[in-house]
């Protein structure tokens, strides 16, 4: 959070503005009701609103755009405010539509749609339609609230009206609000988790033209701005980059997009495709539009790890399930295409992406089996040094003949250093090394 805006909060809280603010928006809930029911309104004892944007998102929100978003945010905040809501309809015996509310499976307090912000912003006048096109306005696609993803209106099903929706703030503003660290829940309405790593760019062991085209990507990602502005190339380059990573498993394909965001002080969040896909129609999109979305916000690199499960040849439209699943491959390329950050496609088997994609990517970058002077590179590197005898060369020549990939010689060290553990010795011997290696290449189907 935005140091700033943090400070503010706990002036704001010290100084019972936070009380102020509950006060405040019980009383427009109150005032609305009273105009509702025909009874006379509550005078205001306070001439002004509350800047809770400021406190909280550092902008400066109106009148109604404050209502929607502490209404939105009275269910985490302050429950009771909206207790009011509860009201009963004595010649329908049933809640007023008018209120709106939808049923949460856990919380018993009320809880707000579209249709609440509206009776709120119109201060009870129902039948007012500038108010419900100025709420639409505020909850529509093209609002702020929903560009920095503070707020959405969703969970419509088909064909139920937009302001049905329920308000729901993000997972962000809510850290913002109870001042924790965020980190995106990876979950099935979520589909990407971040990825990490206790290494560095000089870990990286790669062929030399490798490291050469990732060092542009690097520049690329430092300087597009200035790049696509240099003789108005802006005209025919679209911002954003979109990499394939192609070879066999094991070969650091996933550490290098990890290391790539590291360098470039950026998240990197893998998406995982098998939960991309889901069995009711527009929730798949709709998934991935959070993604997206929250990808531009917060400047992430996304990275499709086994891209060829969803962008291999497609498929003979013979059913309405193989169209529904190339109509999602097509919103999910159209979204990659007009993504302005960083997008890296990963995949063991090249041949099977379907070559139409190959021209949205800028580069495909090859990551093959290490050679020999490589894997002595990657096990000197591995190997501990308490491990290794006096000269240890023989021993790290003698790993480096083998055949074998990075993810695999990790699984060679964890052999070994289970093995190790405990051993008055602790040194690393030729014949547990052959047998580790043994071991490794026999699981993968090879003879040693």
């Amino acid at each position: 959070m935005n140091q700033i805006v943090r400070n503010k909060m706990h002036e704001v809280t010290k100084s019972g503005g936070m009380s102020d603010l509950f006060f405040w928006f019980q009383q427009e809930c109150r005032n609305s009701l009273a105009h509702f029911m025909r009874q006379e309104a509550i005078p205001e004892q306070q001439a002004y609103y509350p800047d809770a944007g400021a406190w909280l998102l550092g902008q400066k929100l109106d009148k109604n755009e404050t209502i929607v978003f502490l209404l939105a945010l009275m269910p985490h905040i302050h429950p009771p405010s909206l207790n009011l809501f509860f009201m009963q309809n004595k010649d329908l015996d049933r809640p007023y539509t008018e209120f709106g509310g939808w049923r949460a499976t856990t919380h018993n307090g009320f809880l707000p749609t579209g249709e609440t912000a509206v009776f709120l912003v119109s201060g009870g006048r129902t039948d007012d339609w500038k108010t419900r096109q100025e709420v639409v306005r505020i909850l529509n696609k093209t609002h702020w609230f929903y560009k920095e993803n503070i707020l959405r209106c969703e969970g419509q099903d088909d064909g139920e009206p937009f302001l049905s929706g329920r308000l729901t703030v993000s997972d962000e503003v809510l850290a913002q609000v109870f001042e924790t660290e965020y980190e995106a829940a990876y979950n099935a309405s979520f589909p990407a988790q971040r990825i990490t790593t206790p290494l560095g760019w000089n870990d990286l062991v790669l062929p030399y033209n490798l490291h050469e085209e990732l060092e542009d990507i690097v520049n690329w990602l430092a300087h597009q701005q200035e790049i696509r502005k240099t003789g108005r190339l802006d005209r025919f380059i679209k911002p954003g980059y979109r990499c394939l990573f192609y070879g066999p498993p094991g070969t650091g394909k996933t550490l290098t997009a990890t290391l790539l965001g590291q360098r470039s002080r950026m998240d990197v969040y893998r998406v995982d495709l098998s939960m991309i896909v889901s069995k009711y129609i527009g929730e798949t999109e709709k998934n991935l539009a959070k993604v997206f979305d929250k990808a531009q916000h917060h400047h992430w690199i996304l990275f499709f790890d086994e891209a060829d499960a969803l962008f291999g040849q497609r498929t003979e439209t013979n059913s309405s399930n193989d169209r529904h699943a190339n109509q999602e491959v097509a919103y999910l390329l159209q979204r990659i295409e007009n993504f302005p950050g960083m997008v890296i496609l990963a995949t063991n088997q090249k041949e099977q992406i379907d070559e139409a994609f190959f021209r949205r990517f800028q580069t495909a970058l090859y990551f093959p089996m290490p050679d020999e002077q490589l894997r002595y590179q990657l096990w000197n590197q591995m190997l501990p040094e308490e491990w290794l005898p006096e000269k240890p060369d023989e021993l790290i020549r003698e790993a480096a003949s083998c055949k074998l990939t990075g993810g695999s010689m990790i699984n060679v060290l964890q052999f070994c250093a289970v093995k190790l553990y405990g051993n008055p010795t602790g040194k690393l011997t030729l014949h547990l090394l052959r047998q580790a290696i043994a071991r490794e290449q026999e699981k993968e189907g090879k003879i040693p």
